[in-house]
């Protein structure tokens, strides 16, 4: 519902009801003040209807069928290959059929404020809200918070707007899938799209102009890159696109910078991210629209002097502020930010010390990603290239994961690797990276000694469950040891 006669005065106005969105003001609620949020698309944003949970529904269906084909007796019982209607009627369900109404009424039912429409900053914490029947200016009593969140970026490449390409919205929202396939960008989208649409079907050729999942470890990014292969995706790596051209059939033809022609019926767009800030209003403030926001310690907005905007009431949490540009990192953010608020109306000073109440420290030292490729990659906290070039000392403690009796268990033919980045003066564990079949699971463990910094001569007395892939935490400590 859409609830604007309910007044125009609010403790804090949200521009923007993604999931980062809807936990600030899930927390200023809670925290005993009004919320009101704007937004001019769907309530619960990008992740639920063109990210996070469409792509992971893509993509399920074609791992259960990989798992069960690592075992003998039930590979057995696999046959022919993927019903594409199927899986696209479950990524349908998990999208609510794009339609928001639930969400809504979840903001209705938590006693926050949905404002209908496009928000644009118009004074001192004053927000304009631009709907089809008129406007309606909100005014917030102690604080704005900018939570619009990001799009894809189109690189330039000479014709490519003119193909009409899709981005990760279309690919997420599919209707059917085409015959050929071909993806710009070998990050964390691109590979997870040449996963899904590769078993969906389609032959998919990707083009990237550096290696697999840049990103990560670069063993990570090499055992995913094989796997593609293996299963009949072309790889393109360390070339540019140059030129798209679609012609009168439809098709389209990519030209790469090695002269390489890729013909495809549809081309996805994945080379990165850019802030959805065109059009909030940073301009009234000093403020170049278009631009990811700085922002403090405490998330305030700040110049490109460091100082918090027109008097620190104007915060930027989620994608916007490039601090961590995902989902779950986003709602972190949020939850420390609205408590903050919250906490700032009753009197309280906030806790922005290293892992304080208020703080989101997890966003420099302990960042956790998991990309759903086959297999999956698992990482938190730094690689080991990132320590070396922010001067910690460290120890690489690798084992490969093929060793541990669980994962032998788990499928025959296990293939995996696991990581961890040791500060050596500490002896804690600042960085994990895994590759391999159902490696998401081991991640957790990693981002609790990681944010806990437990001393790795504490972490001899977490036993691992035996037969188990965790089992892999005891082979890396006995690695460390015989190396030391």
């Amino acid at each position: 519902m859409t609830s604007t006669g309910v007044g125009t005065e609010y403790d804090v106005v949200i521009i923007g009801a993604g999931p980062v969105g809807e936990n600030v003001a899930d927390r200023v609620v809670q925290g005993g003040l009004t919320a009101a949020v704007v937004e001019r698309e769907l309530v619960g944003g990008e992740c639920s209807y063109w990210a996070c949970m469409p792509t992971k529904a893509l993509l399920r269906d074609a791992a259960a069928v990989r798992a069960a084909r690592a075992l003998p007796a039930a590979g057995q019982l696999v046959n022919g290959a993927l019903d594409p209607a199927a899986v696209l009627a479950r990524r349908d369900r998990f999208t609510s059929g794009w339609d928001d109404s639930g969400q809504a009424d979840w903001l209705s039912q938590a006693g926050i404020t949905l404002v209908r429409g496009h928000g644009r900053i118009t004074g001192t914490r004053e927000v304009t809200v631009a709907q089809a029947d008129g406007t309606t200016t909100l005014r917030a009593r102690r604080a704005v918070v900018i939570a619009t969140g990001s799009s894809a970026h189109l690189p330039p490449v000479r014709g490519l707007a003119d193909v009409v390409p899709w981005t990760s919205r279309e690919a997420a929202a599919v209707r059917a899938v085409p015959k050929r396939l071909a993806i710009i960008g070998g990050g964390v989208v691109g590979s997870e799209m040449a996963t899904a649409y590769g078993a969906l079907g389609a032959q998919v050729t990707l083009v990237s102009q550096s290696r697999l999942l840049p990103g990560v470890e670069a063993f990570a990014g090499e055992q995913v890159a094989d796997a593609l292969r293996a299963a009949g995706v072309k790889l393109h790596l360390n070339v540019d696109a140059v030129d798209a051209v679609r012609d009168g059939s439809g098709a389209v033809h990519l030209t790469l910078s090695d002269r390489t022609v890729v013909d495809a019926d549809e081309v996805l767009v994945a080379t990165g991210r850019r802030p959805n800030t065109d059009d909030v209003g940073l301009d009234s403030l000093g403020l170049t629209p278009g631009r990811w926001l700085r922002v403090d310690d405490s998330l305030a907005v700040t110049d490109e002097a460091g100082r918090p905007v027109d008097g620190g009431w104007l915060y930027a949490a989620g994608d916007v502020n490039q601090r961590a540009v995902l989902t779950h990192h986003g709602k972190y953010q949020a939850r420390a930010l609205g408590d903050a608020i919250a906490a700032r109306a009753r009197g309280q000073e906030a806790d922005l010390s290293p892992y304080g109440r208020h703080a989101v420290t997890a966003d420099e030292r302990a960042v956790t990603q998991v990309i759903f490729t086959d297999p999956e990659v698992a990482a938190v906290g730094l690689t080991a290239d990132d320590a070396v070039a922010a001067g910690r000392k460290i120890r690489i403690v690798d084992q490969d994961l093929g060793a541990i009796a669980g994962a032998v268990l788990h499928a025959d033919g296990y293939r995996g690797q696991a990581r961890m980045v040791v500060d050596d003066e500490r002896n804690v564990l600042i960085g994990f990276t895994a590759v391999g079949p159902d490696v998401a699971e081991l991640l957790h463990a990693a981002t609790v000694a990681i944010t806990g910094e437990v001393p790795l001569d504490r972490l001899w007395h977490a036993v691992p469950a035996y037969p188990t892939i965790s089992e892999v935490w005891l082979r890396l400590l006995e690695t460390d040891g015989r190396d030391r």
